[in-house]
């Protein structure tokens, strides 16, 4: 009986932090989106700044 409520505990663990793992990939995917939207609405306002900063001549040796 007792070898039974040890594995019992094990199983209710391994759900929790399966649990929790998950919660976690779902925020850190929530978060990546965010940003990714983020990053699209203002790269409309600034499509070309980018291209501004760089050289447009190869460096020299």
């Amino acid at each position: 009986m007792y070898e039974y409520e040890l594995q019992q505990l094990r199983a209710a663990d391994l759900i929790r932090r399966a649990d929790h793992e998950r919660q976690a990939r779902e925020a850190t995917r929530a978060r990546r989106a965010a940003r990714h939207e983020a990053a699209e609405s203002s790269a409309e306002h600034e499509s070309h700044s980018r291209r501004l900063r760089r050289p447009r001549s190869a460096r020299t040796a």
